[in-house]
């Protein structure tokens, strides 16, 4: 099969958090064009099972080829950890995830080798995080702790809200009384609370952004491949966006966040897909 090098890169995640994402690639690779998709009406995946997960990322990618794509980011920790590594065997583009770029940084990054990972309930569960870490140096120890409240709060837009604040302080008052030198946002909502969480972990923690190093992975994948876009400039509209509910709300928190105005988000049925 041949790859259309200037075909857009696919981007999807459970909601709002894979802009974050997006926001880097936007920043880091200016000619490259997007679909991003938004699992609005499904979301939160974290606490749901593996292979409901599983059967969500199938639906997505197969709705991203449709499109057609030359690459899909899966621009969500859940979904890296559950279905990454199975999906990337069943298709014919190159496919990545956000777990373990951000996890290479933060490996890099520790003087003491204490880590903490925080993220939804089912990226912690898998230890995915953990065991990728492991095998870069078994002397690290990992702390991880599930922050499931804080998807929602990014969802309702609530972030430097006093109610945000005081969930950050009792989820991350464990990591503090573990000496963590480092801090993964396991999950790519978490960027978008980046100011709570450093003021409640203070200056001495160094935040890993998983998604400004996937988007850096990206451009790797992309270069090695013969991939990397041919356009200095994408014609028409570089950047489409699709949902799966709540399109003009998604759109509103869109252009909160993003350096490009998103006149229009569509809602799609994926449960076609």
């Amino acid at each position: 099969m041949t790859v259309d090098r200037n075909a857009p890169v696919g981007v999807f995640d459970s909601g709002v958090g894979g802009l974050t994402v997006a926001r880097e690639i936007m920043r880091n690779l200016p000619s490259e064009k997007i679909i991003y998709f938004g699992d609005t009406a499904r979301l939160p995946y974290g606490s749901k099972s593996p292979e409901t997960i599983l059967r969500y990322s199938r639906q997505i990618i197969r709705f991203l080829r449709e499109q057609p794509v030359k690459a899909i980011v899966i621009a969500c920790n859940t979904a890296s950890a559950f279905a990454l590594d199975t999906v990337r065997g069943e298709t014919d583009i190159p496919v990545i995830g956000v777990i373990e770029a951000g996890a290479l940084v933060a490996a890099q990054k520790t003087r003491t080798k204490r880590i903490g990972v925080i993220g939804t309930e089912g990226t912690v569960s898998s230890r995915i995080h953990e065991r990728f870490l492991k095998s870069i140096d078994p002397s690290l120890s990992i702390f991880g702790k599930a922050c499931p409240l804080f998807v929602p709060l990014v969802e309702e837009g609530w972030l430097k809200d006093p109610v945000t604040y005081e969930v950050a302080s009792r989820y991350l008052a464990d990591l503090k009384e573990q000496k963590i030198d480092t801090l993964i946002l396991g999950c790519t909502h978490y960027p978008l609370l980046r100011s709570v969480i450093r003021e409640v972990m203070g200056d001495s923690v160094e935040l890993v952004n998983p998604a400004y190093e996937t988007a850096l992975e990206l451009a790797a994948l992309l270069e090695k491949k013969g991939l990397t876009s041919s356009e200095e400039v994408p014609e028409g509209f570089p950047y489409r966006f699709f949902v799966s509910d709540l399109a003009e709300k998604f759109t509103d928190f869109a252009n909160s966040i993003l350096p490009y105005d998103v006149t229009m988000t569509r809602k799609i049925d994926i449960e076609n897909y």
